[in-house]
């Protein structure tokens, strides 16, 4: 294992004395710090191409846009919904800035197709087809170099958190396996680990730090803006007046299963504490919560099922001509909903109608035998699950939450993980958190993962949670991600 984890701990000493606080961004507020900025930079764009566009023929500017800012507010709005869409202000996204231009780029194109629309749509919001090309070009050049500066600069440890770890066993020790990556770190660094006499002690000794002049000094002599309690008991180890002092001076103090869930958008099940799921925040649903999902429910899925009809159609004629007549377009198959409750889920057939002849239930494998030709498409790009439209306006299903899953799978899947069944909470989903952020599961240790994500969305959903899902769902079909 390498020692070097964001620099020595007595190179940062020298720096932290000399850094300035309050220029430390976490990795939300810098997100939100570039969503603005793109926001300004787009209006600026849809700006300057209308006086390119009429360069030489000023008095039509006039004419044509006598308000120029509510059709500049329009199109930065579309196209930053299209941004968010493609994932673009993730804080967990691990991808380059390569990567991050593709998904401006085909967010840009999504954009020009939803703005089309709309003036076509909306006459009084009409744009001619040379101003709003030039605004794309000019929009996607201008958020582009943005994105460039950005990855200069983010990269700079003045722009991220200081991290400072309480203890070096096997729990302060996932900071150091699990966090290896550059990517896994973007929105802090760790200064290092204070050994609390831990009887197994498995971080390594050159990152340690001695603990001797006291917490506080610590935070001050290397600029801590965060302390992460990471240690394996907290029984009789933890400073707690110490602890106390650096909190009450300013400085953040978080669980180790807290900081997990922060940076990592899930909920890390070995490091949990039982008594965080009654006594902390979240896995909360009021009356009015349950009023509004149904609400997005509702709408969610008869603007998608007018969208999607035609699609739709063609869908089921392919599976006819592929199959034949005779035989079944769509399959109903029992699964598990809210508080448990069973309820058959309706699909598009993508698999021989013999797939589990011997009645045994089996999860899908990549290059599965088993799954058509049509199949094969619509489950790639998730058409195979627009029929579950139906399954949430009937209420069996909600458009954002857990996948549900078979019950013989939930019966072995209860057994051998634990909190499991805590994903029943809600009603599961067409899309979710975990879709999102992890590939289809086709094991016990795929399940257990993704159980991970699923609690993070159970604790933490709410209206704009959902949204924000909803949006992100386009880009996984538009890129395949996870499916099988």
């Amino acid at each position: 294992m390498s020692a070097q984890i964001d620099g020595a701990p007595s190179a940062v000493a020298t720096r932290g004395r000399n850094r300035v606080r309050g220029r430390v961004f976490p990795a939300r507020r810098w997100l939100a710090l570039i969503a603005v900025v793109e926001f300004a930079l787009l209006v600026g764009a849809f700006t300057a191409a209308i006086d390119l566009r009429f360069l030489y023929q000023p008095e039509w500017v006039k004419v044509q846009f006598p308000t120029v800012l509510p059709f500049a507010l329009l199109f930065a709005t579309v196209v930053g919904l299209c941004f968010v869409a493609m994932g673009l202000y993730q804080t967990h996204s691990r991808e380059g800035i390569v990567g991050q231009w593709a998904r401006m780029l085909t967010g840009t194109g999504l954009a020009g197709v939803a703005l089309a629309v709309a003036f076509y749509a909306i006459p009084q919001a009409h744009v001619g087809r040379g101003v709003l090309l030039l605004a794309l070009l000019l929009g996607f050049i201008a958020t582009a170099l943005g994105r460039l500066l950005v990855s200069l600069v983010v990269s700079r440890e003045a722009l991220r958190q200081r991290v400072l770890v309480i203890g070096t066993g096997r729990h302060a020790n996932l900071l150091v396996s699990r966090m290896r990556r550059q990517t896994d770190r973007r929105g802090f660094q760790l200064v290092g680990f204070v050994p609390m006499g831990e009887n197994v002690e498995m971080v390594d000794a050159a990152l340690h730090i001695d603990r001797s002049p006291g917490l506080a000094a610590l935070v001050d002599e290397h600029d801590v803006d965060e302390i992460v309690v990471a240690v394996d008991d907290r029984r009789g180890v933890l400073p707690m007046k110490e602890l106390l002092q650096c909190r009450v001076a300013g400085t953040n103090i978080v669980s180790l299963a807290d900081f997990f869930e922060r940076e990592a958008g899930k909920i890390k099940l070995g490091v949990l504490d039982p008594s965080v799921l009654v006594f902390g925040e979240g896995f909360k649903c009021n009356s009015m919560r349950q009023a509004t999902k149904r609400l997005f429910d509702v709408v969610s899925s008869g603007v998608l099922l007018v969208l999607a009809a035609p699609l739709m159609i063609l869908t089921a004629l392919a599976i006819l001509i592929e199959s034949g007549f005779g035989q079944p377009i769509l399959y109903q198959q029992e699964r598990v909903g809210e508080r448990g409750h069973n309820f058959p889920v309706l699909k598009f057939r993508s698999m021989r109608t013999d797939a589990e002849k011997d009645g045994v239930a089996r999860w899908a494998t990549s290059n599965d035998d088993r799954i058509t030709r049509v199949g094969r498409f619509i489950r790639k790009v998730r058409i195979d699950e627009l029929p579950q439209i139906f399954n949430v306006l009937r209420g069996d299903m909600s458009f954002v939450g857990p996948r549900p899953e078979r019950p013989q799978f939930v019966e072995q899947l209860t057994r051998e993980i634990p909190y499991f069944g805590l994903r029943h909470c809600v009603k599961p989903g067409i899309t979710g958190w975990a879709q999102l952020r992890y590939a289809y599961g086709a094991s016990v240790e795929d399940a257990a993962e993704k159980l991970k994500y699923d609690l993070y969305y159970v604790k933490h959903n709410s209206m704009l949670f959902d949204i924000a899902i909803l949006l992100q769902t386009v880009e996984v079909v538009l890129f395949g991600k996870g499916a099988r």
